[in-house]
C-alpha cells in the first residue's frame, strides 16, 4: 500500500491530520498537472496553477471526509476537479458577453490536451456531459485524455481499465463527440 494509499484510508476514516500530510506528499505533483494545463489556456488567464491547485484541493478534501479507492482514483478526482473549476471560470466569462456562441472543435487534434479557448471549452464540456449519459465510461476516459493530456496507456491506467478498452473508448467516444459538436456548430 502506498503512502498516498494509505494517508487516503486515514482521511476517509474521518482523521483531520491525514489530509494536511496528503497535502504535502501530493502538492508538487498537482501542481505539475496544474502548470501543465494552465500553459495550454489562452493568453489573459488570471487563474494561476497554485490557485488551481488550492481550488481543486478545497473542492476534494473540503470539510467533509471524502473515500477514494487509492492514488489512481484521487488523481482522477484531482483531474475532475480542476476540469470543472476551468469550466466553471468559462462559463463565468462567456456570461459576461452577449451572444457568445460554441465553435467547431477538430477532434483529430485532441490526441492530448490543447489550448482551447472558453467557447471551445464550454462545447466539449456540454458534449462530454451528454455523452456521459450515454457512456459514462467513455466520458471519463476522455476527461482524462482532454483535460490533463494523458495518454491512452496513462488514462486506462488511471482508470483501471485494459489498454484494449481503453482504445475502444477513445474511438468511441472521439467519434461520438465529433458528432455531437458538428450538431451545436450547426444547429
Amino acid at each position: 500500500m502506498s503512502d498516498v494509499t494509505r494517508i487516503l484510508n486515514s482521511i476517509g476514516d474521518g482523521d483531520s491530520k491525514a489530509a494536511d500530510e496528503l497535502l504535502s506528499l501530493v502538492y508538487e505533483e498537482l501542481r505539475k498537472l496544474a502548470t501543465s494545463w494552465m500553459a495550454r489556456e489562452q493568453p489573459g488567464q488570471t487563474l494561476q496553477p497554485t490557485a488551481l491547485v488550492h481550488e481543486a484541493w478545497l473542492r476534494l478534501v473540503g470539510d467533509s471526509a471524502p473515500k477514494f479507492k487509492g492514488r489512481d482514483h484521487f488523481f482522477a478526482a484531482a483531474a475532475e476537479a480542476m476540469r470543472r473549476i476551468l469550466i466553471d471560470r468559462a462559463r463565468q466569462k462567456l456570461s459576461l458577453k452577449r451572444g457568445a456562441r460554441a465553435e467547431w472543435v477538430n477532434l483529430d487534434e485532441l490526441e492530448v490536451a490543447m489550448a482551447a479557448d472558453d467557447d471551445t471549452l464550454l462545447a466539449v464540456d456540454e458534449a462530454m456531459a451528454k455523452l456521459g449519459k450515454e457512456d459514462p465510461d467513455s466520458a471519463e476516459f476522455i476527461k482524462l485524455r482532454f483535460f490533463l493530456g494523458l495518454t491512452n496507456d496513462e488514462a486506462a491506467q488511471a482508470l483501471g481499465i485494459p489498454e484494449r478498452t481503453a482504445r475502444r473508448h477513445w474511438s468511441f467516444a472521439r467519434a461520438w463527440l465529433h458528432r455531437e459538436l458538428r450538431r451545436q456548430t450547426d444547429g
